[in-house]
């Protein structure tokens, strides 16, 4: 059978979808393979991004490497999915011809029965689907992939932790977010199959769920006509196997306060939140559409502080927004001295078709200067987790492990998630098993990773 190579752009939101494709794909012979090296198959399926103006020029950047492929005959098909696709289908098909094919946000399971369409299964392929079964009398084939193939996923992380979507969509309408014109409104799944799901994935060895959308608070408001987030991460806690559980991407406002019990009573429920917050003066979030301000701001950050001891906090914020005045931005940084958050990620602002900033506001703040309040700001917060992360030193911290690399094993605590945090180093002198937790005695760090040592 052939190849197919499956690159995805840009969020964990996105790699989840790329993981329930390949496993369609797995399921009907395919071999497959995620964001390889080396483009080797004979098909390429690229899920793009289009959130900011960097992740879209990445994704089409990717996409015309690609097309050069096709057009020598490299690569037999090209095909193109996701967020950038959703909302610029038309555009894409008529700018680059290569593209044999465009799905959006949802429609992407189609290509399984249009690639079948293209290049049919022959006589003997039939057979060999039909002796690969799992088992005798089942009619599900073998995974033609390297990743493992739990709750119809292709699990292309690590194999102990995974990513748990829970909602599609967004119903905020913050001013300067295109997301909402790409995914449409919120859309919670049923609670059941969420649970269903992390059952499954707990069975097959996962061990670590990082629980994501793109709004948390509002998951259930369309089902139940209340929010059901600290439901749902209750009974995920009471789950064998579930080891720990991390949240992504609260919003500050209606923030559901029984939330902050649940992370305080479930040992299994990390004590981190992904809240974004984009800014802290008055005036900025208003012209956003964030429907809070800094007094409210102040209030819940302290709540949950006072709610949850030791929780790791880590936040989103926003430079360059149009209006955004030197003072406002001092205000910003003066939030951030005082709010000592234990991680945080800042962009630029970058004007998106569509949306109410780019059709409202003028984007009067000169590039550079973006840049340089970037920067500033990005600075005074790395100072912040060097001081943090000193104060560490001499604790023991529970981590699990999830690969080696040089003369370390690489761990995280519960204060890290993948890919955006810190790290553990400890040295490969004692023999340590990628995805099993170990305590861990800090004995140095930086103002990104930590150092230490585990005694078996």
């Amino acid at each position: 059978m052939m190849r197919i190579d499956v690159f995805t752009m840009g969020c964990s939101k996105n790699l989840v979808d790329s993981e329930r494709l390949m496993a369609r794909f797995a399921e009907r012979g395919f071999t497959v393979s995620h964001d390889p090296t080396y483009i080797e198959g004979d098909i390429a399926v690229v899920n793009t991004c289009g959130f900011i103006g960097d992740a879209k020029e990445e994704s089409i950047n990717f996409i015309l490497e690609l097309a050069d492929k096709r057009t020598s005959g490299e690569l037999k098909a090209l095909y193109a999915m996701g967020c950038l696709t959703e909302r610029y289908r038309e555009e894409l098909l008529r700018e680059i011809p290569e593209l044999d094919g465009i799905y959006g946000k949802f429609d992407f399971l189609s290509l399984l029965s249009d690639l079948e369409k293209v290049f049919p299964r022959s006589a003997a392929d039939e057979q060999n689907l039909e002796m690969q079964c799992t088992k005798e009398g089942s009619t599900k084939p073998t995974p033609h992939c390297a990743y493992p193939l739990i709750a119809r996923r292709c699990i292309t992380t690590p194999s102990h932790y995974a990513y748990i979507k829970v909602s599609e969509g967004c119903d905020r309408r913050c001013a300067y977010c295109a997301i909402p014109l790409i995914t449409g409104k919120h859309i919670s799944r049923p609670i059941d199959e969420i649970l269903d799901e992390v059952r499954q994935l707990a069975e097959g060895g996962v061990r670590e769920f990082q629980i994501i959308a793109q709004e948390l608070t509002f998951y259930g408001l369309d089902l139940y006509g209340e929010s059901r987030i600290s439901e749902l991460v209750d009974r995920m806690a009471d789950i064998p196997g579930v080891e720990w559980i991390r949240l992504h991407y609260a919003y500050p406002d209606h923030f559901p306060m029984d939330l902050l019990r649940v992370m305080r009573e479930r040992p299994n429920v990390c004590k981190y939140l992904d809240i974004a917050l984009q800014h802290i003066a008055d005036e900025v979030l208003s012209r956003m559409h964030r429907h809070t301000t800094k007094e409210e701001t102040l209030a819940l950050l302290s709540k949950i502080r006072e709610e949850v001891p030791g929780i790791t906090m880590r936040t989103t914020l926003m430079v360059g927004f149009p209006g955004e005045t030197e003072a406002q931005f001092e205000e910003l940084l003066d939030f951030v001295r005082t709010a000592r958050f234990e991680r945080m990620g800042a962009f630029a602002y970058s004007e998106e078709d569509g949306t109410y900033a780019a059709m409202h506001y003028p984007d009067d703040i000169p590039s550079e200067v973006k840049q340089q309040r970037l920067d500033k700001l990005m600075s005074l917060q790395q100072s912040i987790s060097a001081e943090i992360n000193a104060l560490k030193v001499g604790t023991t911290q529970r981590v699990i492990i999830d690969r080696s690399e040089g003369h370390y094993f690489i761990g995280r605590t519960q204060a890290d998630s993948p890919e955006v945090d810190g790290e553990v180093l400890i040295p490969d002198t004692t023999p340590l098993q990628i995805g099993q937790f170990y305590n861990a005695t800090i004995t140095d760090a930086d103002e990104f990773d930590l150092y230490g040592n585990v005694m078996l």
